[in-house]
């Protein structure tokens, strides 16, 4: 039969396993907060300058100036190119072409963003739940989500004439023999799209 040696080990000051533990709760604390942040550099550039806050709470960035003073209204229709994204910079929805958006149907914060657009503009904006969808999950949008767009604003029109061109366009196919499926707009863009209420 074998016998094991004890070997006694010297006693740890409790001074160094206090350090030890409050190391460990920074550290998780540390992680934590990164986690909850999301993508540093969205983040940073969000506080950053030449980030514009609203009295909403919507910040914007201005990327690339558009021509002209004139902006659309809540009774238009904006054609835009967008990217949604979490301030993670997972993106939940983008544009594949140019995609029509009444400004009267779509949430909040994007409402007002493309209010302060004027054609060919390119702006950043962070929109905080309260003007996205709140504490409300939309699809891949977890509830109280900050939300990054970059949208670019093509062109605008009033709604009314948007639907005087739809309105010849179905008559002119008509007369032709053949009608748009599905209510396509002018230029095959189908209505709808984007971020929606």
């Amino acid at each position: 039969m074998s016998t094991v040696t004890a070997v006694p080990l010297r006693p740890v000051k409790r001074s160094y396993l206090v350090y030890i533990w409050v190391a460990v709760a920074l550290a998780l604390v540390s992680a934590f907060a990164l986690a909850r942040q999301g993508d540093p550099a969205l983040v940073r550039e969000m506080r950053g300058s030449g980030v514009v806050t609203t009295a909403s709470g919507l910040q914007y960035k201005l990327l690339k100036a558009g021509e002209g003073a004139a902006r659309p209204t809540d009774t238009d229709v904006t054609l835009v190119n967008y990217q949604g994204r979490l301030l993670d910079g997972t993106t939940f929805d983008k544009s594949e072409r140019p995609t029509p958006m009444p400004v009267g149907q779509v949430v909040p914060g994007f409402a007002e963003a493309l209010k302060m657009m004027t054609k060919g503009a390119k702006y950043r904006f962070w929109m905080p739940p309260s003007l996205a969808y709140g504490a409300e999950a939309k699809g891949p949008i977890p509830a109280n989500s900050t939300l990054v767009f970059d949208v670019e604003l093509i062109d605008f029109l009033p709604e009314a004439a948007l639907r005087q061109m739809q309105q010849q366009q179905m008559m002119q196919q008509q007369m032709q023999g053949g009608a748009a499926p599905g209510g396509a707009l002018p230029g095959g863009a189908a209505p709808g799209g984007g971020p929606g209420r």
